[in-house]
């Protein structure tokens, strides 16, 4: 446990030399507006400033309405349908379930009166001489055709930060002052599938982009400038920007490891690879934008992905990596996740969430829960599970299988699978993506920081449970399931999962000095799991060398082909190791 602190938790990728393809703060970037409208050949009419959900859009109106104190504003709650009438069309999506909806299959135009919508297209059309801006979610979509888009996008954090603060609604309503959790469900099941079919066909158009994540310091870049950096992101390793949230069984050793605050009272998440929920930052000279990693997949899903992985899950990242910390801090709930046909029939998602805990670190004594015990009566745990929900108290030991964990084990859990980490381990967490879909069975009696009993969500659960995976399967098919499957002088590679049911495959590499790696299904996904730091280097020289730290997750495109990692600084010549995720190939 006595590591260095070099974990980087600010990553960038270098999109340009040049300090000025970025513009910092509002009056500048209204300036460079206005003299952009100067420099075109024809009065330009329309201006859109479209917005992702959470941006705040005040803020925009006034900056623009300072600079632009003639222009007619339009904001697009204006041609919304009614609140309630946004309530009753998106309930059968949003449900009254605490914590799950449906993935909702509609688009932008879905939260538009069309009446309304007429109307104001035809006011624009006859409109006088003058500019009009049209500001807020949907804009390029209520004004048909600008002639100048700006698009304002928001990373899926700083939303959820927003959304604890009670400092934004969800699109179309005034909710801010509801549940943190809810308004968070409403956004993943509603607001962000339709902000996201959105942006996607707006990004080929996209004049420039308004990075408003830190409100005091709004930037902006070019459309163009944008698709480069995310151009050059692609041919080369890289990292998402992780983040780091407490939680009520969360642990001390992120603090060390990450370089951490050390005033908050734990960490329990750092979700370092979930390009959906995870931002990239950009680069132009001294200057970082931020955008939501999940642009790059928008913009060059086959580059990243690869064609076979591409086929399979359209321009979705279908692997996860994520850090819990339980070091001093207590166990997991105790859950299951759902199967695919149940995934797809309740909540509309086409892939599951099975995973694996890579375990980074652990102390004496840890444990990890997985699978039933022998000759178990289910019926008699499901009634035991619900009782507990009212005495507080579940025998876990009575029916759930408890093993010793230790460094660098590695238990599989398909889906269907009890599971929970036990306190005082480090769990690199190996995922396919949909990450929200955990029906919770028992939370040891304890309240979530919000004061509040988190959702147990037994009537789920109990449809999903494989009753069969009991000791002995259990013991054979999910815990260091590891073979070695080639070797070298200086490197030995290892398959350590995942199980056959599992679309992902795990491969660890020990090495002592540089190893090659072929790259023949698609992206790579990985984790410096042994090791203060290694280099990562291109034989080609298609790429920059790369520098990755111990516990940092990684991401290697398709795009490369082949690559090597070396042990690099004070690390050179000592023993590294690499777990790397992809998407198994079915000939």
């Amino acid at each position: 446990m006595n590591l260095t602190n070099n974990y980087d938790k600010c990553p960038f990728i270098q999109a340009s030399d040049n300090s000025n393809d970025c513009i910092v703060g509002w009056t500048a970037i209204t300036d460079c507006i206005a003299k952009h409208l100067k420099a075109q050949d024809k009065p330009l009419k329309t201006i859109a400033i479209d917005c992702y959900q959470g941006v705040f859009e005040d803020d925009i109106l006034s900056a623009f309405g300072s600079k632009f104190s003639r222009a007619w504003f339009i904001h697009t709650n204006c041609a919304m349908l009614t609140e309630k009438e946004l309530d009753a069309f998106f309930h059968p999506d949003i449900t009254d379930d605490e914590l799950f909806g449906y993935m909702t299959r509609y688009n932008i135009d879905a939260f538009f009166d069309s009446t309304k919508v007429a109307d104001i297209r035809k006011q624009i059309r006859e409109a006088s001489l003058g500019i009009v801006i049209v500001y807020g979610v949907g804009a390029a979509y209520l004004c048909e055709h600008p002639d100048l888009l700006i698009y304002a996008d928001m990373a899926r954090w700083e939303i959820q930060c927003r959304f604890r603060k009670n400092e934004i609604h969800n699109i179309g309503i005034c909710n801010k002052e509801e549940r943190a959790s809810l308004k968070y469900k409403r956004a993943f099941f509603v607001d962000w599938r339709i902000c996201d079919r959105h942006k996607k066909r707006l990004m080929p158009h996209i004049d420039y982009i308004l990075d408003t994540n830190k409100r005091a310091y709004p930037k902006m870049i070019t459309g163009k400038a944008l698709l480069k950096g995310l151009g050059k992101t692609v041919n080369g390793p890289f990292r998402v920007v992780p983040f780091f949230d407490p939680g009520p069984w969360g642990g001390q050793w992120m603090k060390d490891v990450c370089g951490l605050e050390r005033t908050i009272p734990n960490y329990a998440w750092c979700f370092d690879c979930v390009p959906e929920e995870n931002s990239l930052l950009l680069a132009f000279g001294d200057n970082q934008v931020e955008i939501p990693s999940i642009n790059l997949l928008f913009a060059y899903p086959r580059q990243l992905l690869g064609d076979a992985v591409y086929g399979r899950f359209g321009d979705e990242f279908p692997i996860r990596f994520d850090l819990l910390d339980t070091i001093e801090g207590g166990n997991l709930s105790l859950q299951v996740h759902p199967l695919t046909e149940y995934i797809q029939q309740k909540f509309g998602m086409h892939y599951t969430q099975d995973e694996s805990y890579y375990i980074l670190d652990a102390k004496e004594k840890a444990t990890v829960y997985l699978g039933l015990k022998e000759h178990i009566v289910p019926q008699e745990m499901i009634e035991d599970l619900k009782k507990a929900q009212t005495n507080g108290s579940f025998d876990a030991e009575k029916y759930v299988g408890i093993y010793p964990a230790k460094k660098h084990d590695h238990f599989l859990i398909p889906a269907g699978t009890i599971h929970c980490s036990g306190k005082n381990c480090m769990v690199l967490e190996i995922s396919a993506t949909p990450y929200i879909f955990t029906f919770k069975l028992w939370d040891w009696g304890r309240m979530g920081l919000d004061g509040r009993p988190r959702p147990i969500n037994i009537a789920h659960g109990m449809n999903v449970i494989q009753w069969n995976r009991q000791e002995f399967w259990v013991k054979n098919e999910l815990i260091n399931q590891i073979s070695t499957i080639g070797k070298g002088e200086n490197w030995r590679e290892e398959r350590t999962g995942l199980h056959e049911q599992e679309f992902i495959e795990t491969r660890r590499h020990w090495f002592t000095n540089k190893v090659l790696h072929n790259n023949e299904f698609g992206v790579n996904v990985l984790n410096l799991i042994e090791g203060g730091s290694a280099v990562v280097e291109s034989p080609t020289g298609q790429f920059a060398p790369f520098v990755v730290h111990y516990a940092e997750t990684f991401i290697i495109p398709a795009t490369v082909k082949e690559y090597t990692i070396t042990p690099y600084g004070e690390t050179k010549g000592t023993m590294c190791g690499t777990i790397k995720a992809f998407v198994r190939h079915h000939a």
